[in-house]
């Protein structure tokens, strides 16, 4: 049965081995899984999710979020997934041709996770990027648009804001996933933060996200696994 702590995924947003390790020692039994994105990915290679899993039975969500032409995507998703990762990102971006093609061939059985749209763009930042006003004024829209795409395509799950997850559920159904990154528990939101898109962790449960990406109030922690349980309480209460 699925526990409070399993729906949290901890980013490992560092850059060196110690570091990183360390943090999957201290975390280790308090969450999910461990997410391993482009920074420690590019410093320490392929190497580091064998590390992780040395020192721990979660999971690893590998957050590439690969973008490239389709058959160029494809290759690195089956490159990454030999290393057996829970989780593996892929960009929409490029279009339904290169979800489907990521989605014929799965060696690792990886599941497949759509980015539909960054939590960091905004309505004002989606217009500097030439959207049209019918998705830069309503992004939810486009979010949706995206997880159809994905649904369609064969993949396992998206990434998608607290604020859309809700939508995105009725729209995917019940057994596709769904991620939340963005997350914020009420104790840490501050008014300036580079996620623009952000909910709580038992709203984003509530509404429907199987796991929730949550680092910094608990990296910045004095107290990192107290932290953890804390986010895990308030996913508990929604549950």
């Amino acid at each position: 049965m699925k526990e409070p702590k399993d729906y949290i995924i901890f980013p490992l947003d560092l850059s060196t081995y110690d570091q990183a390790i360390s943090y999957v020692e201290t975390l280790d039994g308090h969450v999910g899984l461990f997410k391993v994105g482009l920074e420690l990915f590019i410093a320490q290679g392929p190497e580091i999710l064998k590390a992780i899993r040395n020192f721990t039975d979660a999971g690893i969500f590998l957050d590439l979020k690969l973008h490239d032409i389709p058959a160029t995507v494809k290759r690195a998703f089956m490159a990454a997934s030999l290393y057996l990762p829970q989780f593996v990102t892929v960009h929409c971006n490029e279009g339904d041709e290169s979800l489907r093609g990521v989605a014929e061939e799965n060696p690792g059985n990886s599941k497949i996770l759509a980015i539909t749209v960054l939590t960091s763009l905004n309505q004002e930042k989606l217009k500097r990027l030439g959207y049209s006003r019918e998705y830069a004024d309503n992004v939810s829209a486009l979010v949706l648009l995206k997880a159809r795409m994905a649904r369609e395509a064969g993949c396992h799950g998206v990434v998608c804001s607290g604020l859309e997850v809700a939508a995105v559920r009725k729209e995917i159904g019940p057994d596709m996933i769904a991620v939340t990154p963005g997350i914020r528990p009420a104790w840490t939101v501050v008014d300036q933060d580079d996620q623009k898109r952000i909910v709580t962790p038992a709203d984003a449960v509530r509404n429907g996200s199987d796991y929730i990406v949550i680092g910094r109030p608990i990296r910045d922690a004095k107290d990192p696994q107290d932290a953890a349980k804390r986010v895990a309480e308030e996913i508990a209460s929604a549950l």
